[in-house]
């Protein structure tokens, strides 16, 4: 996979936007975490997220909230990926 420089990092190329896992009708939780977890396996280093990024008004901070579990529970994973938001 190609890589690209924001800053002094070098990331993927290719990034997860995560917006789809918190808007309405989005998977089921696990799945969305296994779907971050393969983004990683594949190379992927930069995921998209944004506190907007919820169904309803409540949870504000879902989408965060599932990429950092996601991260916690993918060894390696969080020193190598960018957050953005």
């Amino acid at each position: 996979m190609g890589t690209r420089q924001i800053g002094t990092r070098t990331v993927s190329a290719v990034g997860l936007g995560a917006m789809p896992m918190s808007v309405e009708r989005h998977p089921d939780h696990e799945q969305c975490v296994r779907t971050i977890h393969a983004a990683l396996d594949a190379g992927v280093t930069l995921i998209d997220t944004a506190d907007a990024y919820h169904a309803r008004a409540d949870p504000v901070g879902h989408n965060e909230l599932l990429i950092a579990e996601a991260l916690a529970s993918a060894p390696g994973s969080a020193e190598r990926a960018l957050v953005a938001t």
